[in-house]
């Protein structure tokens, strides 16, 4: 049986080993013998199964949605919200051939960003903010802003997984940010009607790719850089 994860959540380290094994553990128990996932907040969960798992990514879905709803693509900056990840953010402004920036920020609580420094340039230039995770979007709202005061013209958000907890949607709707892009590995319908900021980016394609793949004994390599036909 192969099991589809969309993601796993973390607050701390301690909270990644907890969770991370008691869903490995259910799943297995459970019947499942190959996992696939999509943009896993921390790659080490993979450690925590003992079968196989496939790490999906959703950057292929995010370089398709850039180059098709962005405007004169080829002159924005793609910007990471944290120093964790800039590894993604300089990924995809390669494939771009683009400019990327790093915003580093300081918590004085958890999901409480204290104070945030840009390193780059995005004056006069359109910022896509991109991560893997959009929950409280506390950080996601404050780097927009940050990024309007150092004259970017407009800011998107680009993330994998749209939790949207808490205060979100209405801190997002009162944000300098145009729009939030998220994929659908967890539903968005309810959220959209709330805040039609959110838009949603399908990667029901590579997902149901990887399973045939799998089910057919074969790679799914292609996948981690290319939508499927």
């Amino acid at each position: 049986t192969t099991c589809w994860q969309p993601a796993v959540r973390r607050s701390a380290e301690a909270v990644v080993s907890t969770q991370s094994t008691g869903v490995a553990n259910m799943l297995s128990v459970a019947g499942a013998d190959h996992i696939i996932t999509m943009d896993l907040h921390a790659s080490q969960i993979q450690g925590f199964f003992d079968i196989p798992v496939d790490n999906l990514y959703a950057e292929p879905a995010v370089l398709k949605w850039i180059k098709e709803n962005i405007e004169n693509w080829r002159e924005c900056t793609i910007v990471s919200p944290d120093a964790g990840g800039a590894k993604r953010v300089v990924s995809i402004a390669d494939r771009l051939n683009v400019n990327f920036a790093l915003i580093h920020k300081e918590r004085a609580v958890a999901n409480e960003v204290q104070r945030m420094t840009l390193v780059g340039d995005v004056t006069g230039r359109t910022a896509i903010i991109v991560d893997d995770l959009a929950d409280t979007c506390g950080t996601v709202v404050k780097a927009a802003e940050k990024l309007k005061e150092a004259g970017a013209k407009m800011v998107y958000a680009v993330m994998t997984h749209g939790v949207f907890s808490g205060p979100a949607l209405e801190r997002l709707m009162d944000s300098c940010i145009e729009a939030i892009v998220v994929s659908n590995t967890i539903p968005q319908h309810e959220k959209i009607a709330v805040c039609p900021k959110i838009q949603v980016i399908d990667i029901s394609s590579i997902v149901g790719e990887a399973i045939r793949r799998t089910h057919n004994g074969e790679s799914i390599s292609y996948l981690l850089q290319n939508i499927p036909l």
